[in-house]
């Protein structure tokens, strides 16, 4: 089997066994490609989130892993065998669907024990396994109860427990949240989080959602139109995003087109087309090459506003309030800068009385919280 050396909290390295693996997938649908040269290394007992934006080829992707599509073109292996024509119900691996699919008729028990049944188990390791599997999502007092009878955190509960029953190496989740309302989202996503910990199986999941990502995940690949843009923890993907994309569909960011002009062994200075200059500090990822096109990425929360000039000679920018936004712990103000692009910036709600629209500002940020991304589609 494959594995994978990794680095704990304490510096010391440990070797995880590698659950999943794509090599240089393809899958065809009308000759476009859903998935286009996917590379994926899932380790064992991760929390492996695959995201990005509607028809972008996550659930594709998962898809291909659980064997209910096939591949046109690579290889799909799950601990370490190839999984070329193994049929979904041979593979090691266990599926939560959004819709939850379970079987009306039958109550919270029967849903549970139905692929323990067909497998033709014994009934006491049934009995026993249902049982285990009730109490870890904690629905022992439900198990009479049909799913029309369940709300629907109750009835993700009860998908969740079917899956696990069949003790798979893989749990697969295909945006299992998705249809539940804000306050239970987030109370199912703790307890998605605090289960992986518990089972320490591997889970990959699949959502659009940003922030489920970046709560739940060890890592994260987001996709755009079939392809992976980057894979990296939540901090990495949000701190470093590697291309323009990833900067503005990971949070929200503000972002400036232009050129660089002048490179320094600590940073680059770009010109925007607009033509404001700023300076970004250099790291190993930052674009280094004269009149070479990029995108500078900086975050709201990143972005300090005062009313009078700082006394700062770099990323300094005039303008004006258009909006003011109150969101109770934080407020987003929208800035109007003197070339007429807006800009949006995020700070705590520390002094009570916020300004007037209109009131002429002014914008900045330091030299290291922003960063310069190359701009292939310049």
């Amino acid at each position: 089997m494959a594995q994978t050396v990794t680095q704990n909290q304490k510096g010391s390295t440990t070797c995880k066994p590698i659950d999943v693996e794509l090599r240089n997938v393809f899958k065809f649908f009308n000759q476009e490609a859903a998935v286009h040269g996917v590379d994926l290394d899932i380790r064992q007992g991760e929390f492996f989130s695959i995201l990005g934006p509607s028809g972008c080829g996550k659930t594709t992707t998962l898809r291909l892993i659980a064997g209910f599509e096939m591949t046109d073109a690579g290889k799909v292996l799950i601990q370490g065998r190839p999984m070329t024509n193994v049929p979904p119900y041979r593979r090691p691996v266990n599926t939560v669907f959004q819709s939850y699919a379970l079987f009306n008729h039958l109550n919270v028990w029967d849903n549970i024990a139905f692929g323990l049944r067909l497998k033709k188990l014994r009934k006491s390791e049934i009995e026993s396994r249902v049982k285990e599997a009730l109490n870890l999502v904690k629905m022992e007092s439900l198990r009479s109860r049909f799913p029309s009878q369940l709300s629907g955190g109750q009835q993700q509960r009860v998908a969740l427990a079917r899956a696990l029953v069949n003790r798979p190496a893989v749990i697969l989740l295909d945006e299992p949240l998705g249809a539940l309302d804000l306050k239970l989202r987030k109370d199912m996503q703790v307890e998605l989080s605090n289960l992986h910990k518990e089972l320490g199986l591997t889970f990959i999941l699949v959502t659009h959602d940003q922030e489920e990502a970046l709560s739940l995940s060890d890592r994260i690949a987001v996709m755009n139109q079939g392809k992976i843009e980057q894979i990296g923890t939540p901090s990495e993907i949000y701190e470093h995003p590697l291309t323009p994309f990833v900067a503005d569909f990971i949070g929200d960011t503000n972002l400036f087109s232009g050129t660089i002009t002048t490179m320094e062994s600590t940073c680059v200075h770009v010109e925007t087309k607009t033509g404001f200059k700023i300076v970004v500090t250099r790291n190993q990822d930052t674009p280094a090459e004269l009149s070479q096109a990029v995108v500078v990425s900086v975050r709201p929360e990143k972005i300090q506003l005062s009313l009078y000039h700082p006394n700062l000679s770099t990323n300094c920018f005039e303008g004006r309030l258009v909006n003011v936004m109150y969101l109770g712990t934080h407020v987003n103000y929208v800035v109007e800068l003197t070339n007429g692009i807006s800009i949006d910036v995020l700070q705590p709600n520390t002094f009570g009385n916020l300004p007037d629209h209109d009131t002429p500002i002014y914008a900045w940020w330091a030299e290291n919280d922003c960063i310069a991304l190359s701009n292939s589609e310049s």
